[in-house]
C-alpha cells in the first residue's frame, strides 16, 4: 500500500509540473509575479492551447465581420499581440481574452464567434474519449451475447450496470429504459471532461466543468427533458397544488413557489457542478502559486513553502480526482429523481 501510495504521489507531482514551468517562465519575464492572471489564465479559455512554456497549438478562428463576411484563420495569427486581418485579442475592458474587431469608423466590436477555443475543443476530445470507451462494449455484446466481457471492458460493464440497477433502475422503474441512455451518456460524459481536466498537458488542461456556459447546457438539457416529459399530474401540482385554498386562491402563492422551483432545480445543478469543479482547480493552482509569491523571502523561506505547498497540491489533488467522480454519479442521480418526479403521476396510475 505504501508503494502504491509513493507512485501516486509521484504521478500528480509530474502533473503539476507544466503549471509550475509556466509560472517560472511569467516570473522570470515580469518583475512582479502576478497569480490572478496565472491562474485565470489556465482557467479560463483561450484560442490556442499552451503546452509549456511558450510552446502553443494553435486552433482555428472563425469570425464574422460587421459587413457579414466570414474569416477563418489559425490563432497563431495573434501570437505576440499581433492584428490579423482587422482583428485582435482584447488586452482589458468588457471583451478582454476576446476577439474583437474594428468597422469602418474606428470603433472596436466584437464579432460573431464560432472559433473552436480549447474548450470546445476539450469538449469534443471528452466526447470521443466517451465514445471510445462504451463503444467497444456494444460491439462486444453484439458479437459475444452469452459472455462476459473482461479487462477494460469487464470494468465498464460494472460501472454501467451498477448505474443503471442500483439508481436509474431503482428510482424510475419501467421507464428506466426509455431514460437510462441519456442518464448514463450525463454520466460518463462530465465524468470523462472532469478526469481530462486533471490532465495538465495536452489533451486535457481544460477546466470544461469550471466554465459556467458548458454546466448550464447541461443542465437546460435536463430542465427539457424533465418538463417535456411531465405528466398531467406533475403540472397539475404545479400549478394547481393539493394544499388549501387560501394558498392558491385569490393569491397564487403555492403555484408561484412551484414555478420557481421548476426553475432552481436546474440552476441548481448547474451551479453545484460548476462551482465544485472550479473550486477543486482553483485551490490547486493557488497553493502551487504561493512558491513564487514567498519567493523573494530567500532560498529557506521558499524551499520550505514548496514542500508544503506541492504536499497540499498534491493531496486536493487526489481530493479532486474523488469529485470527478462524485460530482458525475450527483448529476446523474438528481437528474433521475427530477425525471421521476415529473413522471410520477404516471407510476402511481400503473402501481
Amino acid at each position: 500500500m505504501k508503494g502504491n501510495l509513493r507512485y501516486i504521489i509521484l504521478f500528480y507531482s509530474l502533473l503539476l509540473c507544466p503549471f509550475i514551468s509556466s509560472a517560472q517562465e511569467e516570473f522570470k519575464e515580469k518583475e512582479s509575479f502576478n497569480p490572478k492572471d496565472l491562474i485565470f489564465e489556465h482557467l479560463g479559455d483561450e484560442y490556442g492551447w499552451k503546452i509549456i512554456g511558450s510552446a502553443e497549438i494553435p486552433l482555428p478562428v472563425i469570425v464574422r465581420d460587421y459587413n457579414g463576411g466570414w474569416h477563418l484563420f489559425s490563432s497563431s495569427r495573434f501570437s505576440g499581440g499581433q492584428t490579423y486581418d482587422g482583428f485582435s485579442i482584447a488586452v482589458d475592458g468588457d471583451y478582454a481574452g476576446k476577439v474583437i474587431g474594428v468597422d469602418g469608423s474606428g470603433q472596436a466590436y466584437r464579432p460573431w464567434d464560432l472559433s473552436i477555443t480549447k474548450n470546445v475543443l476539450s469538449l469534443i476530445i471528452a466526447a470521443l474519449v466517451m465514445f471510445l470507451t462504451v463503444f467497444p462494449l456494444v460491439r462486444w455484446y453484439r458479437r459475444n451475447q452469452l459472455k462476459a466481457p473482461v479487462k477494460g471492458l469487464g470494468m465498464m460493464e460494472f460501472v454501467i450496470n451498477m448505474l443503471y440497477t442500483e439508481v436509474i433502475l431503482s428510482v424510475l422503474g419501467k421507464e428506466a429504459k426509455r431514460y437510462g441512455p441519456y442518464l448514463l451518456t450525463l454520466f460518463f460524459f462530465i465524468l470523462f471532461a472532469n478526469l481530462l481536466g486533471m490532465i495538465v498537458i495536452f489533451p486535457g488542461g481544460a477546466n470544461i466543468m469550471g466554465n459556467i456556459a458548458v454546466t448550464m447546457v447541461l443542465a437546460i438539457l435536463t430542465f427539457i427533458v424533465v418538463n417535456v416529459s411531465g405528466t398531467r399530474h406533475y403540472w397539475r401540482d404545479v400549478f394547481w397544488p393539493d394544499v388549501p385554498m387560501w394558498l392558491k386562491c385569490p393569491v397564487p402563492l403555492m403555484p408561484l413557489i412551484e414555478v420557481f422551483g421548476v426553475i432552481t432545480k436546474p440552476a441548481a445543478l448547474m451551479i453545484r457542478l460548476f462551482a465544485n469543479m472550479l473550486g477543486g482547480h482553483l485551490i490547486t493552482l493557488v497553493l502551487i502559486c504561493l512558491i513564487f509569491i514567498f519567493g523573494a523571502m530567500g532560498a529557506v523561506v521558499t524551499g520550505a513553502t514548496t514542500i508544503v505547498a506541492v504536499i497540499f497540491a498534491v493531496f486536493m489533488n487526489l481530493i479532486d480526482f474523488l469529485i470527478c467522480f462524485i460530482q458525475a454519479y450527483v448529476f446523474m442521480m438528481l437528474s433521475t429523481i427530477f425525471i421521476s418526479l415529473a413522471r410520477a403521476g404516471k407510476n402511481d396510475a400503473e402501481i
